[in-house]
C-alpha cells in the first residue's frame, strides 16, 4: 500500500501522484472502489490523499494499471 494524491480524471484515466513524485494513470478501478468513490464526477476527491493498492497487468506490449483499493487519509 502506497500513499498517493488523486489529481484528476482525464480521457478515461484516473491520475494519481505518488509521494516519490511519480505520476500514474489508472485505466481501471476495482468495482468496489467505483462504488465507494465517484472519482469521475465528484470534485471533492481532487487533491485528496489516499492509501492505494494497485496491480499492473501486461497485455502484450500494453500495461494496464488497476486500482484494487483506496482508503482516504
Amino acid at each position: 500500500m502506497r500513499t498517493a494524491v488523486f489529481k484528476s480524471y482525464e480521457n478515461g484515466f484516473y491520475i494519481f501522484w505518488f509521494e516519490n513524485g511519480e505520476e500514474l494513470a489508472f485505466e481501471e478501478l476495482h468495482p468496489r472502489v467505483l462504488k465507494q468513490f465517484d472519482l469521475k464526477h465528484d470534485e471533492r476527491f481532487i487533491d485528496q490523499n489516499f492509501r492505494i493498492t494497485f496491480v499492473e497487468n501486461a497485455d502484450g506490449d500494453d500495461v494496464i494499471y488497476r486500482v484494487e483499493s483506496l482508503k482516504p487519509i
